[in-house]
């Protein structure tokens, strides 16, 4: 069984989507399939989120289905149920650690200052979302974390894209980052699936370079 950390350094890259219908993360993944990544974040900021969660684990069981935004012990709950790969917050909390190791659901809980990080790892955790990333000091609090933090990796979110994603993936403390550049809202509204094809085959393409 893959751990989270695993999971994390085969995704590299997680498109952090945001969803109005079953059929529009239908599209959007298929899109992503299309360019070549295997893996999506939708988060709990619709109504429809847990049935497109639903829906896309059920269209591309294959497909890597993480549910951002995860705040509470019931969205804990309601991801698992919907049947998520992991869970991932924008904090942490040892209540939402704990009910995810009774519910055995991988979880990447939101960091950003070293308190946070020691009382995730004392709850278990080794790997961490970084949220939001630029806003917090990006690659230089990454670089300040690498030493005292010796063995802890995280997947920064929060101002990633195309110009600085690739930095973001060079430090060795980082083994997956969240963006949402290729899965961009105004794309969706116009259902230009293609385009988003277009740019994850473009970060694809870089990725691999």
């Amino acid at each position: 069984m893959k751990t989270l950390s695993g999971t994390l350094r085969a995704v590299r890259v997680l498109p952090v989507l945001i969803v109005q219908s079953e059929a529009e993360a239908l599209a959007v993944t298929g899109a992503l399939a299309a360019g070549g990544l295997n893996a999506v974040e939708i988060t709990l900021r619709t109504p429809a989120a847990l049935a497109a969660i639903a829906a896309v684990k059920k269209a591309r069981p294959d497909f890597i289905v993480a549910a951002g935004t995860v705040r509470t012990v019931a969205d804990m709950r309601a991801v698992a149920a919907a049947g998520v790969d992991f869970a991932v917050s924008p904090g942490f909390t040892p209540a939402l650690s704990a009910c995810a190791r009774e519910l055995q659901l991988p979880f990447l809980p939101g960091v950003c200052t070293p308190s946070e990080v020691i009382a995730g790892t004392e709850s278990g955790h080794t790997s961490f979302k970084l949220f939001p990333a630029e806003a917090v000091g990006g690659m230089a609090l990454l670089k300040a974390l690498a030493s005292p933090f010796a063995g802890i990796e995280f997947c920064p979110t929060g101002g990633i894209g195309p110009h600085n994603f690739l930095d973001y993936l060079s430090l060795p403390n980082v083994v997956c980052i969240g963006g949402s550049w290729m899965v961009d809202s105004a794309l969706i509204r116009q259902g230009n699936w293609e385009q988003i094809e277009i740019l994850t085959r473009a970060c694809v393409s870089v990725l691999s370079n």
